[in-house]
């Protein structure tokens, strides 16, 4: 127990290199290069919302909408409901993602508030806290989700009739999942061949998805971060690492990719976007703080007195892309192992 306890202890805290209360600090040439940075950053992120968000929230496909255009555009981004609770095999029971979910969050809830036990309100003050709550938050919501779908998938075994079909079969318009059809051809002549119509997902499905896709950036990036950038660093400083440390920083990708091989969520590529403002609404945070309170910075890469800061600041932008990437690349795999092997059981759109 004292190897978990020793976490306040052993947490590392950098020493002020300036005053960033003071009107110099702020008003050079260096935070102005950081600052065109942000605002960069958070233009190019708000263009990928809008563009690809506020279309993707108003299509509504018409019977004289080119087929092949709807296909494309479902497959890619739109999110059904049942996605948000559906294993990725037919063979897997929902309620199986579910206990995964319950129990990824019941652990990560507990290191969170063990972890606050020991060190205080002071831990939120590191992005991998935002991060770590925002993945506990993710399964609290994924919890929820499953149950309401265990309730439905309940309702369809038990044969009663699900209302699973939405505003647009009105229009005749049926989406490209369907019952498998039997292979016998006299069964066509026996029964009228049965679509399944369904529904969108609502606004609780959407931010689940996109919780999904900023705490898999964010996760890779706090962990890439910690393990290849702070630890060699303050290991050097005789800077203790403990059970509780090393937890923090890796169970939630544990968990998070866990989820990834068990459910049915898509991954499309413009909600790097998220992740960007993710990022940047913490950096803002940071600034605040400190132009409020003299306090020493989390990471001394944020520190805006060094004459690299700029390049620091560049630097861990680019970042963002490969530690993004680096999780789409983990999807695709999925997809393609899993659609390989297992056919006829995988149903998982791409």
């Amino acid at each position: 127990m004292n190897f978990v306890i020793a976490y306040s202890r052993g947490t590392w805290h950098p020493i002020m290199t300036s005053d960033t209360t003071i009107q110099s600090y702020w008003l050079n040439w260096k935070v102005l290069v950081c600052v065109i940075l942000i605002i960069l950053s958070t233009i190019f992120s708000s263009f990928l919302i809008c563009k690809y968000e506020v279309l993707l929230l108003s299509w509504k496909p018409t019977r004289n909408d080119d087929m092949e255009i709807q296909k494309e555009t479902s497959s890619s981004s739109i999110l059904y409901e049942d996605e948000t609770w559906k294993p990725s095999l037919k063979g897997i029971h929902p309620a199986w993602l579910l206990a995964f979910r319950i129990f990824a969050f019941i652990v990560l809830m507990v290191l969170l508030i063990l972890t606050v036990t020991t060190d205080g309100g002071s831990i939120f003050y590191y992005y991998t806290q935002w991060t770590f709550t925002s993945v506990t938050i993710y399964f609290g919501l994924g919890c929820l989700l499953s149950m309401h779908g265990c309730y439905q998938h309940h309702k369809k075994a038990s044969g009663d009739k699900v209302n699973n079909v939405d505003g647009y079969s009105e229009q005749g318009i049926d989406d490209a999942c369907t019952l498998p059809q039997s292979s016998n051809p006299s069964s066509h002549d026996k029964a009228p061949q049965e679509h399944i119509i369904r529904q969108h997902a609502g606004i609780w499905g959407y931010v689940f998805q996109i919780m999904f896709q900023i705490n898999a950036g964010a996760v890779m990036l706090t962990d890439c971060a910690f393990w290849f950038i702070i630890v060699p660093f303050l290991t050097i400083k005789d800077y203790n690492i403990n059970l509780l440390t090393i937890s923090m920083h890796t169970i939630n990708a544990v968990f998070l990719l866990g989820d990834t091989a068990l459910n049915c969520l898509r991954f499309p590529w413009f909600r790097i976007g998220y992740f960007c403002l993710w990022t940047v609404t913490y950096v803002i945070f940071q600034w605040i703080v400190h132009a409020m309170v003299k306090i020493w910075w989390p990471y001394t890469f944020l520190d805006l007195s060094s004459q690299y800061s700029p390049l620091c600041y560049f630097s861990m932008g680019l970042l963002h892309i490969p530690c993004y990437g680096i999780f789409i690349l983990i999807m695709k795999l999925k997809h393609n192992v899993l659609s390989k092997r297992f056919p006829d059981s995988y149903q998982c759109g791409r």
